[in-house]
């Protein structure tokens, strides 16, 4: 059963990779260094999801877990960025606008607010597989180091 949860993780994360991927390079997010972050980092993460998947090491487990750390870093610092931009648009546009009313313009603005939680959902979901890869792991460990027991004749 465990076996199964982690290969379906496995899948929803390279689904996830690639789709997210896909979508920044459609809507053109190449607009200086912090609109490429997220795209090296969905290419470097989907490197290391394929390394994982045929590997299964040590290294790769650590490699897996830094890099979706570095997602949900990624995710917090653009969703940040995101809220800044549209306040700034907010503010350009309306410059009397404050407090609540400029909060929920900047929430609902033309960049997405919340979008850059994708990376924090795909660091999760990768970090939850990495989990469950240790684990199947040391089962298998336990399971290979058990005494083998003998049919008495």
């Amino acid at each position: 059963m465990l076996l199964a949860v982690h290969s379906g993780l496995w899948w929803l994360l390279l689904l996830g990779l690639v789709g997210l991927e896909v979508e920044l390079l459609m809507l053109k997010h190449t607009d200086g260094v912090w609109q490429v972050v997220p795209l090296v980092l969905l290419g470097l993460g989907l490197l290391i999801a394929l390394w994982y998947r045929k590997a299964r090491s040590t290294a790769a487990v650590k490699g897996l877990s830094s890099a979706m750390v570095l997602f949900i870093v990624s995710g917090a610092v653009g969703t940040f960025l995101h809220y800044k931009g549209n306040v700034s648009y907010e503010q350009d546009s309306n410059p009397g606008i404050s407090g609540r009313e400029l909060y929920i313009a900047a929430v609902q603005g033309s960049t997405p607010t919340l979008a850059p939680g994708a990376m924090v959902q795909l660091g999760v979901l990768g970090l939850i597989l990495t989990f469950c890869g240790s684990r199947l792991n040391r089962l298998n460990a336990d399971e290979n180091h058990l005494p083998i027991k003998r049919a008495e004749s």
